[in-house]
């Protein structure tokens, strides 16, 4: 499985149709002027090549790519064909898989190549007709071409996920789907083990995470259905329609169309430089690989690695705070303030902070609970001072509620300190046993795990969830181990 990830330059394409264009963009694309190549595409491509891992092409060239579409106003398309920016390289990153395990993959790049973006086809088929728009025409367009190696849906849109984090991180682009500035084109194929690529299909146009896992998805089974009952996959374009969750036929390409590539005249070859070279270039806007190396941010594949080594997180916790807008910052501003384990800090962002967040459909970016305020509430629950449930009941009061005073006198106004003395807890613990005699007998005849579990929530209740399972648990063991002896 191959796929072209579109990432569209940082300028305005949203708006009322048709309002974004002058013809810097519509004839030359990368340009403020005519046949003036715009050095930011040119950086953005050079430093995405550098998170790929990709060997910078130092000359590269444009092409003309001759096609009629109704989108396209000028009849050919600027790109990359002979020689791209960048080739080769890789990417790594996290995907769920079947078992709900956090597993590491890696993916190979083809190519990284610069080219025009066309304008948008907005298809009315009420009205049977189709409107186009043009604001987006012209804008640079950086394409990143994959190898075949991915295996299905989450497959794809880990790795696009992945990207889209990457291109953020360099400020290269706002990596959008809603806004265009992203778009993948998946080219499906099945084959059994050992037996060379089938035939393709090529999905164009994916508008989101969601749409790529199950347009992908649902092409895998539609090729499968139609080589197990005889029939043949068709090389062609198709379109997902994310209603009936199908992709449907746009246009075959069994015949070869020629695209009549050509040298692009309006456009020189383009010429980077390094540190070594960059005495040759007489234009000071030139960009130079190795500066733009020594300026690279943290990628999140080293967020990563850095929260893994440093702190000795789980690759869930990682793969959560990495993936969630400003996750690793209020990770870092926490720690700051809370005298719990790391890992205890990311359990308690990831599994009850992040919980009551998505119910309510908060962003941790925009979070109204302080780092400060959720440190304490970390640390009284690390700390037994205060029990899960009633930690949780703090997350939601300081989310809904305007709360002056601390966490830890919420919990003494509202009596919700956790019991932790045995003395407190084992009369409790004592009358659950005398009430309960089934469950006793169900511990002695081997049932030792659920009978405890039963006992422990009845005398939970009893202490209106003050109780500390633990201890009690501990406490139960021992009275029904004194009895089994008697």
């Amino acid at each position: 499985m191959l796929q072209k990830v579109l990432l569209l330059a940082d300028r305005q394409t949203e708006g009322q149709t048709d309002r974004q264009i002058y013809k810097g963009k519509t004839v030359y694309p990368f340009s403020f002027g005519a046949g003036v190549l715009n050095g930011e595409c040119v950086r953005a491509g050079v430093k995405t090549a550098i998170a790929l891992n990709s060997k910078i092409n130092k000359v590269s060239k444009f092409d003309r790519k001759h096609y009629f579409y109704a989108d396209l106003p000028q009849g050919y398309q600027i790109t990359q064909q002979r020689q791209p920016l960048a080739v080769g390289g890789e990417v790594e990153y996290i995907l769920i898989d079947q078992n709900n395990r956090y597993v590491t993959k890696t993916a190979r790049i083809t190519q990284l190549q610069l080219e025009q973006d066309s304008g948008r086809s907005l298809h009315d088929e009420e009205g049977r007709q189709s409107l186009i728009d043009l604001n987006r025409a012209g804008i640079g367009l950086m394409e990143i071409v994959t190898e075949p190696d991915f295996e299905n849906g989450i497959d794809c849109s880990s790795f696009v996920r992945e990207v889209q984090l990457m291109m953020r991180q360099l400020q290269v682009c706002l990596g959008s789907f809603r806004e265009g500035a992203l778009r993948v084109d998946a080219n499906i194929s099945v084959h059994k083990p050992s037996e060379p690529l089938g035939v393709r299909s090529e999905v164009k146009n994916l508008g989101s995470l969601k749409d790529l896992r199950n347009a992908v998805d649902f092409e895998i089974k539609r090729q499968k259905s139609v080589l197990k009952n005889g029939g043949t996959v068709i090389n062609e374009t198709r379109t997902f329609d994310s209603e009936s969750g199908k992709t449907i036929p746009m246009r075959d390409k069994e015949r070869l169309q020629d695209y009549r590539f050509m040298p692009e005249p309006n456009l020189p070859p383009l010429y980077l430089y390094d540190n070594s070279t960059a005495a040759q270039s007489r234009d000071q806007n030139t960009t130079n690989i190795d500066e733009e190396i020594q300026n690279m941010p943290p990628l999140p594949r080293d967020v990563r690695n850095k929260l893994i080594n440093d702190y000795n997180l789980s690759l869930r916790n990682v793969y959560v705070l990495v993936n969630e807008d400003k996750g690793v910052t209020f990770f870092n501003e926490v720690m700051k303030y809370s005298n719990s384990p790391p890992n205890f800090i990311a359990n308690f962002i990831v599994n009850d902070l992040l919980g009551v967040f998505n119910a309510n459909d908060i962003k941790i970016r925009n979070s109204p609970i302080s780092p400060d305020i959720l440190a304490e509430i970390v640390d009284i629950k690390e700390s037994g001072y205060s029990t899960v449930a009633y930690c949780s009941q703090l997350v939601e009061l300081y989310l809904k509620q305007d709360i002056t005073e601390r966490p830890k006198t919420v919990v003494d106004n509202n009596g919700w300190r956790q019991i932790v003395d045995t003395e407190t807890l084992k009369p409790v613990c004592v009358k659950i046993l005398k009430e309960n005699p089934k469950l006793v007998k169900k511990y002695f005849k081997g049932k030792e795990d659920k009978a405890l579990s039963s006992l422990l929530m009845k005398a939970l209740n009893e202490t209106q969830m003050k109780g500390h399972p633990v201890l009690m648990k501990k406490i139960f063991t021992e009275l029904l181990e004194e009895q089994k002896q008697k």
